[in-house]
């Protein structure tokens, strides 16, 4: 063998491992990956606020629609984890929940959104209130609230029955 042989054949035995810093770096790398994919899938509270508010949002317009397609009198209140939907007993004045709808049936909000009630007709009320919307469809303006710990998202319906979302807005501590 000559020493032109040998000499590739030192070289090439050199080139055929990794560096322990090649190593790391490949393992940096795939942690990024990971973490930037694991954010992707399992969302943070702004987007499960804001995904909650779109739901809220649509319920909201489908039940306004109701009242005025069924001349019905139906109501909304939000209880701390909860959202209900509520019909008018005309027999009785009483409010009863609304259970023969998978739209406006009651439904609980997942961990941490809560939602509270804000205001009815340019005033504040109390965070259980029902709020009502009319079989004429001349609704009140009113608000809510849905809030994690770190953001607020108001959820609100004008007289036009128009529903509009206003954040999530970060909370300062």
């Amino acid at each position: 063998m000559g020493p032109l042989i040998a000499q590739r054949l030192a070289r090439a035995g050199r080139l055929s491992g990794f560096t322990l810093v090649e190593i790391l770096v490949v393992i940096v790398i795939l942690g990024i990956a990971a973490g930037l994919a694991l954010a992707a899938v399992a969302p943070g509270e702004r987007d499960l606020a804001a995904r909650e508010a779109r739901r809220f949002a649509g319920s909201l317009e489908y039940a306004a629609q109701r009242a005025q397609s069924r001349s019905e009198l139906v109501g909304v209140s939000a209880v701390a984890r909860g959202i209900r939907y509520w019909r008018r007993d005309a027999s009785n004045d009483r409010w009863l929940p609304i259970d023969d709808d998978d739209i406006l049936r009651a439904r609980a909000l997942p961990e941490p959104v809560e939602a509270t009630a804000l205001a009815f007709g340019g005033r504040a009320i109390a965070g259980d209130t029902v709020v009502p919307m009319r079989a004429s469809g001349r609704n009140e303006p009113f608000a809510f609230a849905l809030t994690t710990p770190n953001s607020r998202t108001i959820v609100a319906l004008d007289p036009l029955n128009r529903v509009s979302i206003a954040g999530p807005v970060a909370l300062t501590p």
